[in-house]
């Protein structure tokens, strides 16, 4: 079994092992070997699926020998009562990977489908698109982000190592944007992008002057984030960032700018309702 680009079999079969432990005790007492029925997988609540790779991926390492159907792929919406995934095979099998693949769906759902308001809250034809952050679980990273993905957002750095974007503190510890810019100038290739975070007008041009190659606006009010996009004027990717929500999201998108970031995507997405019943053969 292909294991999902972003997973890889040695994080799957620790989150069986922290749920299945030495073995179901439940499951092993009440069915046998021959027991073969098929479980349904089924919404709970209208939402945008996210995970279903997950669920070979993750039985394979439980029982080789199950069967499955994939009704919905990932990215596409449901309604309540329909069937995302069918599972075909050992009863008992299929039991004990229930909450872990349970687990992941309505996690990654979860994160897909508050992406998918916040992007069709945009304002129509403002070019602006949303983006995540480093805001995540520890260890679903990669999940997380590809949910975002799936939901039609886009990603922002993944790490610390593929991004430069120089803060408060390091302004702080350096002196100034500029310091901070012409060090990590100095010690870097020309191919990786700067960031700069910016919280008034005196920084944005600062930061210009530095010639970042992107200027983040961070809770700024609205009246500075216009004056600031006015004098970017394109000469940096620009990107809004703090406190973004979906009742604020289309205004901001009428700004101008390049991305709006949103922590929420990933650190306050509410998990859907999904669950699994068995029935026989």
């Amino acid at each position: 079994m292909k294991m999902p680009e972003y997973v890889t079999k040695e994080f799957l079969k620790y989150c069986i092992k922290e749920d299945i432990g030495k073995g179901d005790i439940t499951t092993k007492l009440i069915y046998d070997k021959k027991n073969i029925q098929t479980g349904i997988i089924t919404a709970k609540e209208p939402m945008v699926v996210c995970g279903t790779d997950l669920v070979p991926a993750v039985y394979s390492l439980i029982d080789e020998t199950l069967e499955f159907e994939i009704m919905v792929a990932d990215g596409k919406s449901v309604k309540k009562g329909d069937v995302i995934v069918m599972i075909t095979g050992n009863s008992a099998s299929i039991l004990a990977g229930e909450r872990t693949v349970l687990n992941f769906i309505q996690r990654l759902s979860g994160i897909a489908s508050l992406t998918a308001q916040f992007v069709n809250a945009l304002a129509k034809g403002s070019g602006t698109k949303v983006t995540d952050t480093r805001k995540t679980t520890p260890g679903w990273r990669t999940l997380e982000k590809y949910a975002v993905r799936t939901g039609g957002g886009t990603n922002h750095r993944f790490g610390l190592d593929d991004g430069i974007m120089i803060k408060d503190n390091h302004i702080e510890t350096a002196g100034s944007i500029s310091k901070a810019v012409e060090r990590v100038r100095q010690g870097t290739h020309h191919l990786l992008k700067v960031e700069v975070e910016v919280t008034n007008i005196e920084q944005v041009k600062e930061a210009l002057d530095c010639k970042a190659d992107v200027i983040m606006l961070d809770n700024m009010s609205k009246e500075k984030m216009i004056e600031a996009i006015r004098l970017i004027n394109g000469k940096a990717i620009v990107e809004i960032s703090g406190g973004v929500t979906i009742e604020k999201i289309a205004e901001l998108s009428k700004l101008g700018a390049d991305f709006i970031s949103v922590g929420a995507l990933t650190h306050s997405a509410v998990a859907k309702d999904i669950n699994l019943t068995i029935k026989k053969k």
